[in-house]
This record gives structure tokens, sequence and C-alpha cells, in this order.
């Protein structure tokens, strides 16, 4: 390991990243050494920038992935580097605001029983009536789920927070039945090692396969279920905060786009025209 990665490592610890995020920018950094074939303290902000643009333009990254090497680079020369000047020319990209996919509650049902595994729907069940993200609910332990108190405990969050979601009864029936077929002991949802959970791409694997089984037209990913989740809570009246909460928002803001994907308000709202029906009608 360079002196510079181990820097790094150090920095991101110091700061309390989540060790998946320390993993990921430090591999992003190392990606860019190898491209460049210099150490990044020896690059110009011109050679930084014109990898960005590389990855951008002529390897045509996702958002995602763009959006890591972007904070890797910007933690790593704003902090580790202490060379602020390379940070302000590290900007990221204005990004279109898109509203996610939402399903309707018959489509939720549907794609559900095309998935034919009970461990892989149950998972989706986990995804869909708590609201979690794919990596929160794979890193769920047994010691997570009280149904004492009807609670989820989600360790290590999105920017290493840990919070509490409801456990429905549907949900909880569902768990125990899973247990009593599966027995797991450590981790809710082992993967090959029991000791390890089950990897990711798995879960989206059977969720596009189900949707296709289901005649599902929209994507059906782990997000898609988690958007359905806050979604169909908007629609049903739930406050916007408790939504923030439940999903483990940090700004309001990343919350409030449920506000344009609720169609059940939009349906409930009733257009100015309608008011004029009478009118129109008698002037006929």
């Amino acid at each position: 390991m360079s002196e510079l990665r181990r820097k790094m490592l150090t920095d991101l610890r110091i700061r309390n990243y989540a060790e998946r995020t320390q993993e990921t920018y430090i591999a992003r950094v190392a990606e860019m050494a190898r491209h460049l074939g210099r150490s990044p303290d020896e690059l110009s902000g011109e050679e930084v920038r014109e990898y960005l643009r590389y990855l951008k333009e002529e390897r045509g990254v996702s958002r995602s992935v763009f959006a890591q090497v972007m904070g890797a680079l910007r933690f790593l020369y704003g902090e580790t580097l202490d060379r602020p000047e390379m940070v302000a020319r590290i900007r990221y990209p204005r990004l279109k605001r898109r509203h996610p996919v939402v399903l309707s509650p018959e489509e939720v049902a549907r794609l559900l029983k095309a998935i034919r595994n009970l461990k892989h729907r149950t998972v989706a069940l986990v995804l869909y009536g708590a609201g979690l993200r794919v990596s929160e609910a794979l890193a769920l332990e047994l010691r997570d789920i009280d149904s004492a108190r009807m609670v989820i405990t989600v360790r290590h969050g999105k920017g290493d927070a840990d919070r509490q979601v409801v456990l429905s009864e549907v949900l909880l029936e569902a768990l125990r039945r899973y247990w009593l077929s599966y027995r797991p002991t450590i981790y809710l949802f082992p993967g090959q090692d029991p000791e390890k959970p089950m990897v990711a791409s798995t879960i989206q694997r059977v969720l596009k396969a189900a949707r296709q089984r289901a005649g599902i037209l929209k994507p059906a990913s782990a997000q898609t279920l988690r958007h359905s989740y806050a979604t169909h809570l908007m629609e049903a009246g739930t406050d916007l905060r408790v939504i923030q909460t439940l999903l483990g928002h940090r700004s309001l803001r990343t919350t409030q786009i449920y506000t344009h994907v609720a169609t059940e308000r939009l349906r409930s709202t009733r257009s100015p025209l309608d008011a004029l029906s009478g009118v129109l009608t008698s002037t006929e």
C-alpha cells in the first residue's frame, strides 16, 4: 500500500466514512492513477479535468460512478492533500432532475408474486415493506428485527447513520415463514457463505426476471421498490417529515421529490375547468 493510499484511508476513517465508501473512494482514485500512469499528488488541475472529461465523454460512465469519482477526488485533494485550489476545479456537473419510477400497488403485488424463490421474495418484501436500500436490507441481522416493539433497526445506513423503521404485521409474518424454512443464524439474508450477506446483484437479477414474468413494462429494481414505498406512503397521507425519517434522508428536499409523483393527490385535485362544466353545457 502506497503512503498516499494509507493516508487517505486514515483520513476517511477519521471522518467516519462508511467502510463501503472508503473502499469505493480508494478504488476510484487508484483507477485514475493507473489510467494516467502517475501518482495523484503529482497531477495538475488540468490533468484531473481531462480525466473527468474522458470518463464522461469517452467511457460514458454512469451518473453514479461519475459521482463516486467526483466525491473521491474532492476528498483526496480537499482533505488528504490539502489542495483547495484543486477542489475548486472539480465541480459537480448540473444534473437533470428526474422523477423516480414508481410502481402502482397492483404492479408491486404482481412483481412479488412473480418471484418464485421464498428467500428472494422475502428480500423484496423487506425492500418494499420497510423502504430500505438494497444494501441496508441485505445487511440486516436477526437482532435487528424487534417483533416486541414492531420496528426494524437499520444499522450503518447511508452516511453511516442508524435509524428505525416500522415493521408491519404482514412483513413480520413473511419473515417468520422465511426463518422457519432457512434458519439463518447471523445475517437475515446470508449468501453462500453464511457469515456474509447475500450480494445485491443477485436481487437485482431476480427483480429483473420477475418484472418480465409479471409483464411489467416499467423498470423494477430494488430502488424502484423503495421509491414505490415512499410514494404510496405519501398518497396515504403520511407526513413528509415522517417519510424523511423512515427513508433516512438527511435533507427534506430529497424527500420532497415524492410529492411530484404521488398520483392519488393529483387525481384528487379538481381542475378549475370542472367548475365551468355547467356553464359550458348551457351555452351549447
